[in-house]
């Protein structure tokens, strides 16, 4: 494994220039479309619209994860922690679909705002599955030296549903090569992976 570099001043300024910039344009083009999907949230089923969750940031910090709510009310209150899958009963109608398009992720352009989140980077990790990584995967603690990001280069090659040993090689080949030239491609490669999803049975 390559070494992973803090970034130099000019870059952390590069790269939250360029994570503002981009949040406040979707933001502003965006916001009917997140009212429009909170009305159907709160229509759908009991409970906010928007759904706060404790996620791991960078040097470990937690932080409020924003994102519009895809499941039942309190669907973790009997089990306590328990990964998301893929066909979940436990996901709501308009959830499935918010989902699939990833627009439940919209909110998370105000963690940007904030400063808890990139646009691109590794994604959080729940504290209670996090620990349970470290313990098998001492590398995973590298993640930490980043912004987690709204998309990553993992998203967009593995999809959210892979294992944590994929996603940690993906995640620690993005920070060991990690330029703007390639957040950018992230990003659009990302946009075209939102655009098929809505054209998917």
């Amino acid at each position: 494994m390559k070494e992973i570099k803090e970034f130099k001043k000019y870059q952390r300024l590069q790269k939250r220039v360029f994570d503002i910039l981009i949040s406040i344009i979707v933001i502003i083009f965006l916001l009917p479309i997140y009212f429009l999907i909170a009305i159907l949230v709160k229509i759908d089923s009991k409970g906010n619209a928007i759904y706060l969750q404790e996620r791991i940031g960078k040097n470990g910090k937690i932080f409020k994860i924003y994102k519009f709510r895809t499941m039942i009310e309190d669907a973790e209150k009997e089990t306590g922690p328990v990964l998301e899958m893929e066909n979940d009963v436990r996901v709501t109608r308009i959830g499935k679909v918010l989902r699939k398009t990833k627009l439940d992720e919209l909110p998370q352009f105000f963690n940007v705002l904030k400063g808890n989140m990139s646009i691109v980077g590794p994604r959080p990790e729940r504290p209670y599955f996090a620990n349970k990584i470290k313990e098998k995967y001492k590398e995973f603690e590298y993640r930490e030296m980043f912004k987690p990001g709204i998309t990553g280069l993992a998203c967009i090659e593995l999809g959210y549903y892979a294992n944590p040993e994929e996603k940690l090689r993906y995640d620690l080949e993005y920070m060991e090569n990690w330029n703007m030239k390639l957040d950018i491609q992230i990003c659009i490669k990302t946009v075209k992976l939102i655009f098929q999803s809505f054209h998917k049975k």
